[in-house]
C-alpha cells in the first residue's frame, strides 16, 4: 500500500490524468483448494491479521494505531467521520508523509530527475524487445509517451504500471483516509509529523538489485482487467479490516496473474517486504516511542495497513516492547 501513496505522488507530476471507472471483481472467491490451503496456512500464522484500529499502551502512555489506504473511496467517508474526534483530541499525529514532506518530495522530483532516471543504459535495451513492446503500449494507457518511460528506473516504471488507468482519476483526488485524517489534525490544531523522511522510499527502492526491478517489472505487465482485479481484491479486504488477507492473497496469487517463476515471484516479494515494510517498520518504532514521551496526551500514528500484521509488523513490534495491544471500533 505504501506503492500506491508513491505512486500518487509521483503520477501527479509527470502526467494528465485519464477518467474511467473500475469494473474490477474481488479474486478472493476464485482461489484454487491449493490456494486456499496456502492463504489459510500463511494468515493463521500472521500475528494481528485483522483490524484496522489499534490502541497500545504501555505504563501511562497511549498510541492509537490506524492501518489506512492511500486512495479514495466512498467508502471511506464512515471511518474517516468516527476517527475525527479521536484525533481532534490527540496531543500529536504521526503520518508515513506529513505535508512539509509531501511538498519537499515534490520539490525534489522538479529538481532532482536523477531520482527517477537511468543513468547509463534505457528500458529497450534492458528489456527483450517483445516486453518493451507491451511496456511502451501500457504506459500510453496511462498517457504517458513510451520515449519518457525509456530512461526511467524500472522500479518507478513497475509503481506507474500496478495502477489501472481506470484508477487514475481517483488517486488524484488524494483523499485517502491519512489525507483525511491529516486535515483533520490542521482544521483542530493538532501538530502532524512524519515517520521518516521522504528519501526513504526513494532509497528502498534505488538499492535493489537491477534484475529485481527488472522482475517487478515483468511481474507488472499484465493485463489490466487483472490490475483493476487485484485493486478491487485489496479495497475489499481492507474495508472488511481483514489488512493480512490483502497482503497474502496478491502473494498467493501472483503465479498465476504474473509470468514470474514461483522463484521470481519469491524474490520479489521478498525484496520489497524487506525495504519497504518490515525495515520501515523497524525503523519507526523509536519514532512512535519517542513521540509517546514527548507527549503529555495520547499519540495518533496513521499508516499504510500493510505495516499492521506479522512477525515484523508494527503490533507485533510494539508488543515487543511491552506494550498491550488492544483493537478498537474503526
Amino acid at each position: 500500500m505504501r506503492l500506491i501513496l508513491i505512486a500518487l505522488t509521483l503520477w501527479s507530476l509527470c502526467t494528465a490524468p485519464l477518467y474511467a471507472s473500475c469494473q474490477g471483481r474481488d479474486l478472493m472467491g476464485t482461489l484454487t483448494d491449493a490456494e486456499q490451503a496456502r492463504f489459510d496456512d500463511q494468515l493463521a500464522a500472521t500475528p494481528y491479521a485483522q483490524g484496522n484500529h489499534w490502541r497500545a499502551t504501555r505504563g501511562d502512555k497511549t498510541l492509537h494505531l490506524i492501518g489506512t489506504l492511500h486512495l479514495g473511496d466512498p467508502r471511506m467517508d464512515a471511518p474517516a467521520e468516527r476517527l475525527t474526534p479521536l484525533i481532534k483530541g490527540a496531543d500529536l499525529l504521526l503520518l508515513e508523509m506529513a505535508a512539509p514532506e509531501k511538498q519537499a518530495l515534490e520539490t525534489a522530483l522538479k529538481t532532482r530527475m536523477d531520482m527517477l532516471l537511468l543513468q547509463d543504459s534505457t528500458l529497450p535495451e534492458l528489456l527483450p524487445e517483445d516486453e518493451w513492446d507491451r511496456l511502451s503500449e501500457a504506459m500510453r494507457l496511462r498517457g504517458m509517451p513510451p520515449f519518457m518511460a525509456a530512461r526511467m528506473r524500472p522500479w518507478y516504471v513497475s509503481i506507474l504500471l500496478a495502477i489501472p488507468p481506470c484508477m487514475t482519476a481517483q488517486l488524484a483526488e488524494a483523499n485517502g483516509l491519512d489525507a483525511r485524517l491529516e486535515r483533520a489534525a490542521l482544521a483542530a490544531s493538532v501538530p502532524t509529523q512524519s515517520l521518516e523522511p521522504y528519501e526513504t522510499g526513494f532509497a528502498a527502492f534505488s538499492d535493489m538489485p537491477l534484475d529485481t526491478q527488472l522482475l517487478m517489472v515483468r511481474s507488472a505487465l499484465s493485463a489490466p482487467e487483472d490490475g483493476e482485479n487485484l485493486f478491487e481484491t485489496m479495497l475489499t479486504a481492507y474495508f472488511g479490516e481483514a489488512h493480512a488477507a490483502s497482503q497474502i492473497v496478491l502473494e498467493v496469487l501472483s503465479p498465476r496473474l504474473t509470468p514470474l517463476t514461483p522463484e521470481e515471484n519469491a524474490q520479489v516479494f521478498e525484496v520489497l517486504d524487506g525495504a519497504l515494510i518490515s525495515g520501515r517498520n523497524r525503523a519507526w518504532i523509536p519514532v512512535l516511542t519517542e513521540a509517546l514521551d514527548s507527549s503529555d496526551g495520547y499519540v495518533v500514528a496513521a499508516f499504510g495497513a500493510a505495516h499492521l500484521a506479522g512477525e515484523q509488523g508494527v503490533l507485533k513490534l510494539l508488543e515487543d516492547e511491552g506494550f498491550t495491544l488492544e483493537r478498537l471500533p474503526f
